[in-house]
C-alpha cells in the first residue's frame, strides 16, 4: 500500500481560500458590534400643573380699560411788566371808612352721590373642579425654549380632562406634533388600570389637538414629541 504525499504547492490554495473566509467573517462581525445605534428624537416631558380652581360665580367679564395718556404740562404764559410814567404820580386817595365784615355761612358740602353697583366679575369653574389657569409648566430633560407653546398644551388638555372619581390615579401618554400643529403617533406610556381614566385621557388629547396651533417657527425639527402625565391630584 502506497501513500502519496502532497507537497507544499498543493496546500497553498486551500490555506488562502480558509484565510480569506476567516478574514470576511471577522471583518462582517466587527462591523455588526461597531454599527451605531439609531438616533432617538428629542423627548419633552410635560407635567399637568396648574393653579387651585376658583368659586363658580355667574356675572360679566370685563376688560381693563386702556389708561388715560397724562396730557402734557402747559408752558407758563410771562407776564408783562407795566411800565410806570416817571411823569405821572398817582393821586393820593383819601382813606375810606371799611364797611363791618358780615360773617360768611360755612358753606355746606355737596352730598357725595352713592357708588354705583357693578356687575359682579365671572368665576372659575365649580369649587373643586378642574384649574385651568397654569401656574407651572415643567419639562425634565432638554429645556424647550418655547415655554409659552408647552404652556399652550396643558392649557388645552385641562379644558378638556374631565374624569370621574380620579381618586390616586395617574396615567402617561406620549404623542408627536407635526409643523402645522396635527398630532400624531398618540399611545399610552403608562395606564392608569382604570379603563374610564384612560379613555378620558386619550379623549382629552384628541379634543385639544386642534388647538396647540403650529410649532414654533424658531424650533428647528419637523416634530415634537410630548410625553403628557394626567395627575389631577395636581388640578384640585
Amino acid at each position: 500500500m502506497s501513500v502519496a504525499l502532497r507537497g507544499p504547492s498543493e496546500l497553498r490554495g486551500p490555506l488562502i481560500i480558509s484565510a480569506v473566509v476567516h478574514g470576511i467573517a471577522m471583518l462582517a462581525l466587527l462591523v455588526v458590534r461597531t454599527a451605531a445605534p439609531p438616533t432617538l428624537p428629542m423627548m419633552y416631558e410635560v407635567n399637568l400643573v396648574a393653579a387651585p380652581a376658583g368659586e363658580r360665580a355667574v356675572g360679566v367679564v370685563r376688560e381693563q380699560a386702556p389708561e388715560a395718556p397724562t396730557p402734557p404740562a402747559k408752558a407758563p404764559v410771562p407776564v408783562r411788566a407795566e411800565r410806570s410814567d416817571p411823569g405821572k404820580t398817582a393821586p393820593i386817595k383819601a382813606p375810606t371808612a371799611k364797611a363791618p365784615m358780615r360773617a360768611t355761612p360755612a358753606p355746606t358740602p355737596p352730598a357725595k352721590a352713592a357708588p354705583a353697583l357693578r356687575a359682579p366679575a365671572a368665576g372659575g369653574g365649580a369649587v373643586g373642579g378642574t384649574g385651568t389657569d397654569v401656574a407651572t409648566v415643567r419639562t425634565e430633560g432638554i429645556q424647550f425654549p418655547f415655554p409659552g407653546y408647552l404652556q399652550n398644551i396643558v392649557r388645552q388638555i385641562a379644558l378638556n380632562f374631565r374624569p370621574r372619581n380620579p381618586g390616586a390615579l395617574t396615567a402617561e401618554v406620549l404623542f408627536f406634533i407635526h409643523q402645522d400643529g396635527s398630532v400624531s403617533g398618540f399611545r399610552f406610556v403608562q395606564r392608569s388600570g382604570n379603563f374610564a381614566f384612560d379613555v378620558e385621557a386619550e379623549g382629552a388629547v384628541e379634543a385639544a389637538q386642534g388647538r396647540f396651533g403650529p410649532l414654533p417657527s424658531g424650533f428647528g425639527d419637523d416634530i415634537l414629541p410630548v410625553s403628557f402625565r394626567f395627575d389631577p391630584a395636581r388640578l384640585r
